[in-house]
């Protein structure tokens, strides 16, 4: 990326992080397989940095079935003891419970609604909120939506996604844009949510 291009200052300095930022972050996802693999790397992350997260992702990738929720949905004791014993990943056994668990719960929200994308994107209103940060200070760590999504979805019986897990979700989805106004991904993402204005069909 050119030297130019001014990117919000949270991932400067590292080039698996500026290349995340430029490519990934913020842009809206309706994929329910990405959708679930965010989920996903997001519970894992409570406590712990982003970038941390991203360093592992292709581990956690090829641990967990290529994040598809049928699959993990379906993982027994001796699975969950080989995670245990992955150095690839996080090894947290709660965590890793977790997401089994919530591979269940995901299926049991697309049974109910037709996908999770649907499900999710309902809260709000089906396009991305667009915020105008000047500064990483104003950007919050949980909002009202994300409050009320993390309370639908431990509701619906899923773990290690209180409000702040929720809003980093939306934040990485590109439900809300929460890229700072002077970062050449504000308006890129902004325009292309506009021009878009509608949603593709939920898979």
């Amino acid at each position: 990326m050119e030297n130019n291009h001014k990117r919000c200052p949270w991932c400067e300095g590292d080039t698996l992080y500026e290349q995340y930022h430029d490519q990934e972050w913020g842009v809206p996802i309706f994929d329910d397989l990405k959708l679930f693999e965010f989920l996903t790397l997001e519970t894992f992350q409570a406590g712990l940095s982003w970038i941390t997260i991203l360093r592992k992702r292709e581990n956690f990738k090829r641990a967990f079935s290529e994040f598809n929720y049928e699959k993990v949905a379906r993982y027994g004791d001796e699975k969950i003891k080989n995670l245990l014993n992955n150095q690839g990943i996080i090894r947290n056994k709660q965590k890793i419970k977790s997401a089994v668990i919530n591979a269940q719960r995901f299926i049991a929200i697309r049974q109910k609604h037709g996908t999770f994308s649907q499900y999710i994107w309902d809260f709000v209103g089906e396009k991305p909120l667009q915020n105008s940060f000047k500064t990483l200070e104003e950007i919050p760590a949980k909002t009202i939506v994300s409050q009320r999504i993390s309370k639908d979805l431990k509701q619906n019986g899923f773990q290690f996604v209180g409000p702040t897990v929720i809003y980093a979700h939306m934040q990485a989805t590109g439900m809300v844009n929460d890229h700072l106004l002077d970062c050449y991904r504000y308006g890129e993402i902004n325009h292309s949510s506009r021009k878009a204005n509608h949603h593709p069909a939920h898979r």
